[in-house]
Formats: structure tokens, sequence, C-alpha cells
């Protein structure tokens, strides 16, 4: 029987998957497998029995990922489950940045009680015209999940699309139109597009990268769309910019001081992968996720441990090994099996960073001797008997 806690409320959609092997608890520390959403686990106390978090969402900045991984506790994301959700808000977004349709809603709430608002109204609305989004550009930055269903509709929508993602992924590149510019370098967007949306992870590597340089090389008018993480902008140069008359609207869905009520900012209050399908999609994929890690000790979509998946182990044992990304460990767990005299019938070595992860399917159960002495070499985080 495993045990799973929710630091979250749960989509009941997602906790349905769990099958009659699995039971809630009320206690963290009596729990295998830990699902959140956003509550914060960097004060907690990771309990000795915990085996894996499965995060209902992609971002993990929540989650203490190193010492989760030095802990050899698996954290699932579950990427792609909520894009649609988001897709369709940015799509929104755009329309709303370009047709100037909150501040024409604004003025009919303040002139609502007035029994002449409709004949002020078709004098008034010129101040709100706005611009089509029908042949224009729209330059994405980043082609996961999220920018490629952005920008296939796009395209439908009759945009010209501009996508930039070095890292682009072969399934990503499979699903994205063929009409979609591919360029190598982002100043092409910065120069080039009428609208930019923004879709990267936010890392050392990409936070403010949009800043008053990237901001310089934007066509005048341009409107900025941000629904991946508020630190990838930097804002203050953003709201300059529109004070300036440089940048036409700012959209985020990160609600701060330095953006919320400032002229040509609509800031959303975090509503990006806020739909009943995102969060019925985000908690059946971490189920599933966290059931195939508990029950076979295989990994898919974890942000601090690679990828291994060795299917369902018909061998009499399965041990899952945890450990530094260092040489020789392989050979010190191959010796130790072959001086018992047991043969190690599969294997699987991957590893991620300074971290690596080893599954052995042997054709006897191992003792309580063995995994004793595997726990004991240096560099081994964790042993787990899966079976």
């Amino acid at each position: 029987m495993f045990h799973y806690y929710c630091l979250n409320p749960i989509s009941s959609v997602g906790l349905e998957g769990f099958t009659e092997g699995y039971e809630a608890v009320q206690n963290p520390a009596e729990a295998e497998g830990i699902l959140v959403r956003s509550a914060s686990m960097h004060e907690m106390e990771l309990p000795e029995k915990l085996l894996a978090v499965a995060r209902a969402g992609a971002g993990t900045n929540n989650i203490p990922l190193d010492k989760c991984a030095e802990k050899g506790i698996v954290v699932f994301n579950t990427p792609g489950a909520n894009a649609n959700g988001v897709k369709e808000i940015v799509i929104a977004a755009m329309l709303l940045a370009s047709r100037d349709i909150v501040d024409g809603i604004n003025w009919v709430k303040e002139n609502s009680t007035d029994p002449e608002v409709g004949k002020k109204a078709e004098k008034i609305k010129k101040n709100f015209a706005g611009t089509e989004v029908q042949g224009k550009k729209l330059g994405i930055i980043g082609l996961g999940a999220i920018g490629v269903k952005v920008a296939n509709t796009a395209k439908h929508l009759g945009m010209e699309v501009y996508g930039y993602d070095p890292y682009v992924s072969v399934d990503a590149a499979w699903n994205l139109s063929r009409d979609v510019k591919h360029v190598i370098d982002v100043n092409e967007i910065y120069e080039k597009c009428d609208i930019i949306t923004i879709h990267v992870p936010l890392l050392d590597s990409t936070k403010g990268m949009i800043g008053e340089t990237a901001l310089e090389k934007m066509k005048d008018g341009v409107i900025l769309l941000n629904f991946a993480r508020d630190l990838l902008v930097d804002e203050p140069a953003v709201v300059r910019a529109i004070e300036s008359g440089k940048m036409r609207r700012y959209v985020s869905d990160f609600p701060n001081p330095v953006t919320a009520g400032k002229k040509g900012c609509i800031v959303i209050p975090h509503l990006g992968a806020s739909t009943e399908e995102s969060e019925d999609n985000c908690a059946a994929m971490a189920v599933k996720e966290l059931m195939d890690y508990l029950e076979n000790g295989n990994i898919k979509n974890s942000v601090n441990y690679p990828a291994c998946d060795m299917g369902v182990c018909t061998q009499a044992g399965r041990i899952s090994i945890f450990h530094k990304n260092v040489a020789n460990m392989i050979t010190r767990f191959a010796a130790l099996f072959g001086e018992k005299g047991i043969n190690i019938s599969d294997m699987i070595n991957k590893s991620k960073g300074e971290v690596a992860y080893t599954m052995l399917d042997v054709e006897e159960k191992a003792s309580e001797e063995i995994i004793d002495t595997l726990r004991a070499i240096p560099g081994v985080f964790r042993v787990r008997v899966v079976k």
C-alpha cells in the first residue's frame, strides 16, 4: 500500500486515477508521495519516508529541487498539461491589447448610470479604436508546448509568425506549423514583430532577458505579452517604455505594484492555467507519473532527475539507486551483485547534471546486506527496493 498527501486541493479527476493500492493520509510524514500545486515546500521538513513530489503544473519554484535531489526524492511536473488553457488566454490578451477593449469596457462602467450612455458611446468609441491582428507579425520566444500552440493558432488568425527557441524539441518541431518562420537570432523578433509573447522558463540565463537593450531594438508601438514569469521582464523598464510611447501595451499575468494600475498595462490575476480542464489535466498527469514511479521506479517529466523507463519488472527484483554523477559507480554496483552471485538481467543508468539514477533488474531478490552495502558506497544518496 502506497500513501499520498495533498499539500493543495487537487482535482478529483486526477485523484480518481489512484488505484486500490493507494491511500490518502492526513500527515505528510506518512506519505511516500506528495501532490502539490502552489504551496511552498522550501521551509518544509522533508519526511524520511518521502520518495517523490508531483507538481500539478509546470513551474517548480515552490519546491527545493536540490535538497530533494540530495535525498533521492524525485520531483515531477506536468509540462503541456495546461498548455491549451494558457494558449487561449494568450490569444485573448493579444486581442485585448490590440483592440483597447479593456478601456472601452471601463468607460461603459463609469457611465453606466447615464441615460445617454448609448448615444455618447457612439461619439466616444473612436478613442478606443484599435488594430486587427490579421497581417501583423507575432514573435514567440520559446517554442515549448504553449509556444507551439500559440504559433499554430496565430497562423489560423492570419498572422505572420516568427518563432525563436535554440533548444526546440523534436516533438515541438513536429507539431509546429511549417509556415512559422524559425529564427536563430532573437533580435530578429525584437526588430520585426508588432506583438511579442514570451514562453521560456525562469532561469539565471533568462531572468530579465526583456530589458532596456531588448526594448530599444523593438518596433515603436510594440505589444508585449508575458504569461511565463514576471521576472523574465524588466518591468520598470517596460513602464518607462510605455510612458515614452515606445511600447503600446504590456499584458502580464503576474500582479505586482510595478505594473498594476499603470497606464498601458493590462494586468491579469494569474489566470493563465486557471481553468477546470487545465487543473484536471495537470492532476491526472501528476498522479500517473507518481504511480509509475512508486510502482515501477520509472521516471518521466522529472525536473531534478533524468528520465528512465524500464517498464514493468518481470524479474525477481528491481533496485533503484540515486547517486552522484561520477566515474566508477556502475562498476561498483555491478561488482557487488557479482560477488554475491546474483545476475543483473537488465540495467539503465542516466545522468542529469551532478546527479544520476540507476535501475537494476536482478534474477534474485537482494538481501538487506546488499542493500546496506550499496547505501554505504560514497556518493550514493538513496537506495530503493522497487520490487
